[in-house]
């Protein structure tokens, strides 16, 4: 999508003269080159390693028993050393999608070893200890080989170990304590994706937050968790968002998905809060609010972030509707909702125009100083 938009912009700009028909072709060319541009081929290449280490595995479970047992761990040892030091040489020779293929692999049949070796001399444990272990492993060789594609695989291990604990073991506050590991293995998620650039896995750690905080308020639903929820989304975007904000350009950095995500937070604590509140008052009372933050998030962020501005206008309709369903029954209530929520967008408006104005102003006189 991002890349058919550019082509795009670089077409109108050409027929307009404003841009050299051969610099926009090289930009196009270096765009493509780079690692984290979406290839089928790479894809195809990394399904197709997944599908090997399956078959490797089910072949190996079939004849489990007609296997000595030490020819049975030093195959799978010996597997896993040769797909990563296959791996390695691909990389080492620029054959960079066969390599991150191949490291997929190894990390598959690592994982898959897990399985068969605790099966075969019974060791203690159960899955989510498992899988921690195949995390571990999948971040080293992630770091090791600075690999993209094994730190999207740490993603997934991460949300696999996220719904091990919520699905099989049924995780509480007085249950497995596994469960307060998920924010770490967010953070070390985030970290490989900035160290691989792996663009998408981040995506899978954001979505990971999202769903343990969630957890989080349904092990306890209480009015002050869902406006911790709320307050720490809509911090965490104007820090995201603002431009005066010291973390503003770090935050750009890491593309557009903090600002969303920190979005998103706030409205899923706003949905809270919806859960929570009892009478036609603190109705009225949430539902400008929740249409303040969302008009609010369009007017900040809405113009550079796409994701922001679409669910901006999702939250607007869908309070909308949903507040105008509850105070149907009463005239009076209905029209003192439009009342309050029209003075709300008014200033919501005033203090946006302000805004803008500062901001531009400043950016004219850092312009001219410059």
């Amino acid at each position: 999508m991002y890349r058919g938009r550019i082509e795009k912009d670089f077409n109108t700009w050409v027929s307009k003269g404003m841009l050299d028909p051969a610099a926009a072709k090289a930009m196009l060319a270096e765009y493509d080159a780079r690692e984290t541009v979406f290839s089928a081929g790479r894809v195809l290449l990394v399904l197709a390693a997944i599908l090997l280490s399956a078959a490797i595995l089910l072949l190996v479970a079939a004849n489990w028993e007609a296997i000595p047992r030490l020819l049975r761990v030093a195959g799978i040892v010996g597997l896993i050393w040769v797909f990563y030091l296959a791996g390695a040489a691909c990389l080492g020779r620029g054959f960079k999608a066969m390599g991150a293929a191949l490291l997929v692999l190894a990390t598959m049949t690592f994982g898959g070893a897990i399985a068969l070796v605790g099966q075969m001399y019974h060791l203690s444990g159960d899955a989510t200890d498992a899988l921690l272990v195949w995390f571990a492993a999948a971040c080293v060789a992630a770091i090791t080989f600075r690999s993209a594609a094994l730190a999207v695989l740490c993603g997934f291990l991460a949300w696999a170990v996220f719904g091990e604990l919520v699905v099989d073991n049924d995780a509480s506050f007085e249950g497995n304590g596994y469960i307060y590991l998920v924010p770490l293995l967010i953070v070390v998620v985030i970290a490989l994706v900035r160290y691989t650039n792996a663009g998408i896995a981040r995506h899978l750690a954001y979505l990971l937050a999202l769903a343990w905080l969630g957890w989080f308020y349904i092990e306890l639903p209480e009015v002050w968790v869902a406006g911790l929820l709320f307050g720490a989304g809509l911090v965490a975007f104007l820090v995201a968002s603002l431009p005066l904000s010291p973390l503003y350009r770090f935050a750009r950095d890491a593309g557009a998905a903090p600002a969303f995500y920190s979005f998103a937070l706030a409205v899923m604590g706003l949905a809270a809060l919806h859960t929570e509140v009892d009478g036609l008052g603190q109705e009225i009372a949430i539902g400008a609010t929740t249409l303040a933050v969302a008009l609010g998030g369009i007017a900040i962020a809405g113009r550079l972030n796409g994701a922001v501005r679409f669910l901006g206008y999702a939250v607007f309709a869908a309070e909308t509707l949903y507040l105008a369903s509850e105070t149907l029954g009463s005239i009076l209530g209905t029209s003192g909702f439009f009342l309050i929520a029209g003075v709300v967008v008014a200033l919501i408006a005033w203090l946006v125009i302000r805004l803008e104005k500062r901001l531009s102003s400043k950016t004219t006189v850092e312009g001219s100083a410059a």
